[in-house]
């Protein structure tokens, strides 16, 4: 039997008891890309807060890793999963080096102070997201991309099982998009993480994803392949589409006048 990372039973997730994702059951195995897509509103980002502990679940059961998440203390679950959300962080006077460093929190004591072994880690995640050459750079002065790239290096330093990412190519080139695809797709299939994701661009989707979570305005959610969800007028109605606004073979939107 294989190890599950991540069990969603009949989920629902939501706030102040208005369930927006509801009824999402997943089994995550480690090495697996999940993608989760859906119109604006749909819950993407409340699903991914939901598993990751940082709102309450408002129905079924969540176990990350075989264990129950509600039962699961703060520093259990930041030490099985990060987190990299879309909210632009001001870190003051920090540099990359040391913003990739705070992702060693679940493991220092309480002033934080890095071990040889704990700065080894830190060099090895900026080697792997090729962001040693900004280390030494004020974060807040770097672009887009390389500030991407050092906050999945946080992640990494942070050595959980699972790395939940909210919309990571957001405000990012084409360029940017692709190198932050491929570092991840090499954390899951050679560091045998588990990746979820919530994702717009389609086209990204369907190239990357092992397995897609659609979730629609309505609360309702289908979970398949991308062969699957990537069939016939799957997408255009999840989305509201036309149905010659969207090629499901190529993944591509279509401007009709």
């Amino acid at each position: 039997m294989k190890f599950k990372s991540i069990e969603l039973r009949n989920i629902d997730a939501g706030y102040c008891d208005r369930v927006v994702a509801g009824g999402v059951s997943l089994d995550a195995q480690p090495g697996e890309i999940i993608a989760l897509i859906g119109p604006n509103g749909s819950g993407k980002s409340t699903l991914l807060k939901t598993i990751t502990g940082q709102i309450k679940c408002l129905g079924g059961e969540i176990r990350i890793c075989g264990e129950e998440l509600g039962s699961m203390k703060e520093s259990e679950v930041a030490r099985r999963i990060s987190l990299v959300t879309t909210a632009r962080i001001k870190p003051q006077l920090m540099t990359c080096r040391e913003v990739a460093g705070m992702g060693r929190y679940p493991y220092t004591g309480r002033l934080g102070l890095l071990t040889p072994e704990d700065e080894r880690i830190v060099e090895e995640a900026l080697v792997l997201t090729d962001s040693l050459d900004v280390a030494g750079c004020d974060f807040e002065k770097i672009s887009d991309g390389q500030r991407q790239r050092v906050m999945i290096a946080r992640a990494i330093c942070q050595d959980t099982d699972i790395i939940a990412l909210d919309e990571p190519t957001s405000f990012l080139d084409l360029r940017c998009k692709l190198s932050v695809l491929r570092i991840l797709r090499m954390l899951a299939r050679e560091k045998n993480k588990t990746i979820i994701m919530s994702l717009h661009e389609l086209d990204l989707v369907k190239a990357v994803a092992d397995r897609i979570v659609c979730l629609d305005s309505e609360g309702n959610s289908v979970v398949g392949v991308p062969g699957d969800i990537f069939y016939g007028d799957f997408i255009q109605n999840c989305f509201g589409l036309d149905a010659k606004e969207f090629d499901p073979e190529t993944g591509h939107l279509n401007i009709i006048f």
